[in-house]
């Protein structure tokens, strides 16, 4: 699905934009036919609340960058799914009943939610897939740098295993929904730093995402090839590293095997401070969401030019090709760098992290 990787952080490419004058431009400098004012409306459609991403940063970000670029006067109409794909359809059809300006769309079922996308496209309803691209003729998506996000994980599975890796070492991979597209190109990314290297002793998709479901597999791959053998976990989100962890440790496990995640969530790093998860996947969702906000206004107001620039990458879609697009950079946070990532970029204080039962780990890694 990715036909080109970007090379630069969006940070770096934000900073260059501004230097432009492209980011934040005036009418007259970034707009080559303008077709509204300010008083935009942007629908936003989120998947689900099991990763507390969505509510805490996400719609936030978004609705605050809307507000900012139409001067107050633009405004940001919410809904989550709560990872039922019908309901988002639902969702979907009213915000084209109410005749939002342009949709923001982050799907549940990316396959499932085309007839959707083609109804809002008849409506003359823009739609950017956000976060996981969904099919249909959308107008452009933004997301992280997926394939990347896998090979992250994968390279910090080998890092954690040490020079004397091989293929005695058996691996669980506990990969995300089907109907998530992203979550192919996780698995992808992996297994890319993986073959070859060590032994994928199981390996099975998650129906949603849900940490139970990764618990109660976790819990039947253990009664197969028992604990002791399993050298390393991959799982592809922080939730299901959660439920991972539970397992092992109902299975009597004390000390854990590495294990990856993703999404920097606050109970991960907690445990990545404390040992039980080696490491997740840290993505600026100020960076992807207020990127996200500028995209939306800047396609509504017929700003070409300022759009161009916030989507110089292409992608394909099951059933599009050429998709522009914006393909934001990650990192790897383990407990060497969590002052430098989630601290420093104000996702959490270190008061939040750093709670009873944690200060002891906090001090030993530098956090006051």
């Amino acid at each position: 699905m990715r036909r080109i990787a970007i090379s630069v952080a969006v940070s770096t490419m934000s900073l260059s934009l501004a230097g432009c004058g492209v980011l934040n431009a005036a009418g007259d400098g970034a707009s080559a036919s303008p077709t509204m004012g300010d008083n935009v409306t942007v629908g936003l459609l989120l998947p689900e609340k099991a990763n507390t991403r969505y509510d805490k940063f996400d719609y936030p970000i978004i609705d605050k960058k809307v507000a900012e670029l139409t001067k107050k006067k633009g405004k940001v109409k919410y809904a989550n799914a709560d990872a039922d794909a019908a309901k988002q359809a639902e969702q979907m059809q009213q915000m084209i009943d109410d005749k939002v300006n342009i949709i923001l769309l982050d799907a549940v079922d990316s396959h499932g939610i085309a007839p959707q996308v083609k109804k809002a496209k008849d409506a003359g309803i823009p739609v950017i897939a956000y976060d996981r691209l969904a099919e249909g003729p959308i107008d452009a998506y933004i997301s992280f740098d997926n394939e990347l996000v896998g090979e992250v994980q994968g390279r910090s599975l080998l890092e954690a295993l040490g020079p004397t890796a091989g293929l005695s070492d058996k691996i669980v991979m506990v990969n995300g929904s089907l109907t998530d597209p992203n979550a192919k190109q996780f698995k992808e990314g992996a297994l890319s730093e993986l073959n070859g290297k060590v032994t994928i002793a199981d390996t099975s998709d998650t129906k949603e995402w849900k940490p139970e479901v990764a618990e109660a597999h976790m819990t039947e791959v253990i009664n197969k090839i028992g604990r002791s053998s399993i050298a390393a976990v991959y799982a592809a989100n922080d939730g299901m590293a959660g439920g991972v962890i539970k397992a092992l440790k109902a299975a009597g496990a004390t000390k854990m095997p590495p294990i990856t995640g993703q999404d920097a969530e606050l109970d991960a790093v907690q445990r990545i401070l404390i040992g039980e998860q080696y490491m997740s996947v840290y993505k600026s969702y100020p960076d992807e969401a207020e990127a996200a906000a500028q995209m939306a206004v800047a396609k509504v107001q017929g700003k070409d030019i300022q759009f161009d620039a916030l989507t110089q990458d292409h992608v394909d879609s099951p059933t599009n090709k050429d998709i522009p697009s914006q393909l934001v950079q990650v990192s790897a946070l383990t407990k060497r760098n969590i002052k430098d990532t989630v601290v420093a970029d104000g996702i959490y204080s270190v008061d939040e992290i750093c709670t009873t039962g944690y200060k002891s780990a906090c001090a030993a890694a530098g956090l006051r």
